[in-house]
């Protein structure tokens, strides 16, 4: 009996410690789960390997939609800032208004619209050197030929909402000591210069202003419209970082110094033009 006992209890004492065996393994259970976890790291790190830029995609040669994507010179730009960086560029396109709010809110790294360098918007973002020059046009139909800010007192004036067309324009009629002041002009926004322009050859406006290659792209492609060179105001394009985002601005500011360097933006922005 003591025999049968023994055996017994010398079982029970190999099953107690079976089961603590049992136990053990469980609980490294997670520590083999975690580990097994490392694709999901590897995945937030490919996310932190994108370059995210906002633009608005209605400002042709600069970015324009061709079918679903979003091309352009400041694309193709982007695209080589991305690639010096060894990211993946993604690019988003909302309203132009809203593309510094974004940079200010980390849901873009940085905005690139043909947007112009002014002393305003440096209070806000920091920008990259400037890597186009413009200057402001009169987009007119032929058979009108509003050539001038006199030939502009009491029309309808189109402008695309937040670009310098709309400041200069804004300023003009709105200012008492605007050129346009109680001339009876009026000025309209519009999302984008085509927009715009649809409504000048509808006859529900006079007149358009924007930058010089916008405007030149839009009347190489309707006949019946003509522009001409707008006052004497020059501008430069930059592209936006958040305020202190020094090592995104130097490396964007590298990219862009090689590709003028290069001739590259020219022949960015004949590859584009129509």
């Amino acid at each position: 009996m003591k025999k049968i006992i023994s055996i017994l209890l010398i079982m029970t004492m190999a099953f107690a410690l079976l089961t603590g065996c049992s136990t053990e393994s469980k609980t490294e259970q997670p520590a083999e789960n975690n580990a097994n976890q490392a694709p999901v790291a590897e995945e937030s790190k490919d996310e932190d390997n994108t370059l995210v830029m906002y633009t608005n995609a209605e400002f042709p040669p600069f970015e324009y939609f061709e079918g679903e994507n979003i091309v352009g010179v400041d694309v193709d730009i982007a695209n080589e800032i991305a690639k010096d960086l060894g990211k993946e560029l993604v690019v988003e396109h909302i309203d132009f208004s809203s593309i510094i709010p974004a940079v200010l809110n980390d849901k873009a790294d940085f905005g690139a619209a043909g947007m112009t360098i002014t002393a305003e918007r440096q209070e806000q973002v920091d920008f990259s050197i400037s890597y186009v020059e413009s200057i402001q046009h009169i987009i007119y139909k032929k058979d009108a030929e509003v050539k001038t800010m006199e030939d502009l007192k009491g029309k309808k004036i189109g402008v695309q909402l937040g670009t310098t067309g709309d400041l200069a324009i804004s300023d003009a009629v709105n200012l008492e000591d605007g050129d346009l002041y109680n001339s009876g002009a009026e000025v309209k926004t519009y999302k984008n210069a085509l927009e715009a322009s649809q409504d000048l050859l509808a006859g529900r406006l006079d007149a358009v202003v924007i930058d010089k290659l916008p405007a030149e792209e839009i009347v190489n492609n309707n006949e019946d419209l003509g522009t001409v060179v707008f006052g004497d105001i020059s501008e430069a394009y930059g592209i936006c970082v958040k305020k202190g985002n020094e090592e995104l601005l130097n490396s964007i500011n590298t990219t862009l110094q090689r590709l003028l360097d290069e001739g590259k933006i020219e022949e960015f922005i004949a590859n584009h033009s129509k």
